[in-house]
């Protein structure tokens, strides 16, 4: 796979190295600039671009920041598909991203930019103009293959409108189908992955290892650093309560061990799915809080992290605990950050009792926590922090300017 092994001592490489860097790059994206959560990674993205002087403009749906100028960003938040908000879901969530998509296209037949920067599901009319154009792109992908996906956590394809009208054919267009994504995989010049298991979806799907790139994220560990460690055993799962990110096999662990003086914070939205498991499973010492923007708040007063989901492309949350010095339960699903033994315990998905063990050993053994959490906090600062991601993404332009 192109990219890089991280190497825990290397530092970043200098971007005055790169002998080739795009002069003016077009990126576009279905989320905000700034923000939390994907909006954070849209604007670390671009703060490389514009720090190197090549950034053309930029395309999403809002702009929460002010580093990067205005003149820089086009916004859609007052685009034309609002007024299709009152159709379902599907339908108004489609129309979205295909106006995006003809936005940055129109952009992209200027003939102003020489590289293109999107993300899986946003770009397919973009990558056909930059194809045929000559120009070089880059999809980026959040999770695995769409294949290997829907295999772990299938998604109801949206059903199509009954409607025998122009009106219902029209709805029917707006519809993302899963067709869109793997002809994206195929027309763009470089796929970045966000981890190694992201990347064997690919390859197992038959793509080239050289049109593979392997770019982790980042985590501010200014913001995301160790804080006083509570007088109990407090185990503290971050992230929405669903299914796929495997809150049925904690609830279940955790209810199997029964721990005294141990505590389970539950930090995201409870989606409905959730409930029936926290009904069955439910202890008095879970504590359920919610979605919340300060999550460092809480895992800075944590013992370990858990996180043993079944499908993610690099879970963020799993640099923030890393960050914050907090040893990880975590699947190879999740990402890369925790290596077995050093900064955590990896475990297999859906593999209940190998979650339990895991908690059940690091709650019997302090000094592996603390030896864990040091590691943890070093891992993070030495190889993610944005600076590093940025560093990356360079190398990533530079790779795909010379691959046409």
């Amino acid at each position: 796979m192109s990219g890089e092994t991280l190497n825990p001592t290397a530092p970043p490489r200098i971007a005055s190295r790169l002998p080739r860097l795009p002069k003016s790059l077009l990126y576009s994206i279905s989320a905000r600039i700034g923000g939390w959560g994907l909006d954070t990674d849209a604007f670390e993205t671009l703060r490389s671009s514009y720090r190197g002087g090549f950034l053309g403009k930029a395309i999403a749906y809002d702009n929460r920041q002010n580093e990067i100028p205005a003149s820089k960003i086009q916004s859609l938040r007052w685009h034309p598909v609002r007024l299709l908000s009152s159709l379902d879901r599907p339908y108004y969530y489609g129309a979205k991203k295909k106006y995006l998509d003809w936005i940055a296209s129109r952009q992209l037949g200027t003939g102003q930019y020489d590289l293109l920067h999107s993300w899986s599901g946003d770009c397919l009319e973009s990558l056909r103009v930059a194809q045929g154009k000559g120009i070089p792109s880059i999809l980026e992908i959040p999770t695995w293959h769409r294949d290997f996906a829907e295999r772990v956590a299938p998604r109801a394809e949206p059903r199509r409108s009954g409607e025998r009208t122009p009106i219902g054919r029209w709805k029917n267009e707006l519809i993302l189908r899963s067709e869109r994504s793997i002809e994206e995989y195929d027309l763009a010049t470089l796929l970045l992955v966000l981890s190694e298991r992201a990347a064997e979806t690919f390859r197992e799907s038959g793509m080239a290892k050289e049109k593979l790139f392997y770019l982790p994220r980042g985590v501010d560990v200014q913001r995301f650093k160790p804080g006083a460690r509570p007088p109990i055993f407090r185990a503290v799962f971050s992230g929405a309560l669903i299914e796929r990110k495997g809150i049925h096999h904690l609830l279940e662990a955790w209810h199997r061990l029964n721990l005294k003086d141990a505590e389970l914070w539950l930090l995201g939205s409870i989606h409905e799915e959730a409930k029936p498991h926290l009904k069955k499973f439910w202890r008095d010492n879970i504590r359920t809080i919610g979605f919340a923007r300060d999550v460092e708040k809480y895992l800075s007063q944590a013992t370990i992290h858990i996180f043993p989901s079944q499908l993610e492309g690099s879970a963020k949350v799993t640099y923030e605990a890393a960050a914050c010095g907090l040893p990880q339960v975590v699947t190879r699903e999740s990402g890369d950050v925790v290596r077995d033994g050093i900064e955590g315990i990896i475990v297999p998905s859906g593999d209940v009792a190998a979650i339990a063990g895991a908690i059940e050993h690091l709650y019997q053994n302090p000094k592996i926590v603390s030896e864990m959490s040091t590691a943890a906090r070093e891992r993070a600062v030495e190889n993610f922090t944005w600076d590093h991601f940025r560093e990356r993404l360079l190398r990533a332009y530079e790779m795909a300017m010379q691959m046409l």
